[in-house]
């Protein structure tokens, strides 16, 4: 396994660490001295980064692969649909942000198997989705 899928499954490791993070009752809302929204937010940093550095790393030494360009989406997609149910079941969001993101991913990786399934390239990263995924990204930990 490359660098850049090692990164993207650390991404989905870091999923349940954030869930238990955010969910858990911790007294005083502290964890080892710091507050546990900090803490929640450190975790969704660190695997925000992971997402720039592994397509980064992967583009820029050639260590483009399959495996990666399945494993990538799934991993960007598992870290923001946990994230935004913790933060709707903490009353952060509402249900309907929810449901829209969710209903948008469900389609993409229907699509992506599909695209998969047939034998044809997976679709190249556009800058539009990737400006709209910064934007997600920076915006959940406010």
């Amino acid at each position: 396994m490359n660098l850049p899928n090692s990164l993207s499954v650390t991404r989905i490791f870091l999923v349940p660490l954030l869930v238990v993070v955010l969910l858990t009752k911790f007294e005083g809302r502290m964890i080892l001295g710091v507050r546990k929204e900090l803490v929640g937010a450190a975790i969704f940093g660190l695997a925000s980064v992971t997402d720039w550095l592994d397509g980064v790393i992967a583009r820029r030494f050639h260590m483009v692969s399959r495996v990666g360009q399945l494993l990538d989406p799934i991993a960007d997609r598992l870290f923001v649909a946990s994230t935004i149910i913790v933060l709707a079941i903490r009353e952060i969001v509402p249900w309907w942000l929810v449901v829209a993101l969710l209903a948008r991913d469900v389609v993409m990786f229907f699509v992506q198997l599909y695209v998969h399934r047939r034998g044809v390239e997976p679709l190249p990263v556009h800058y539009v989705g990737k400006a709209a995924t910064t934007c997600l990204l920076f915006g959940m930990p406010l």
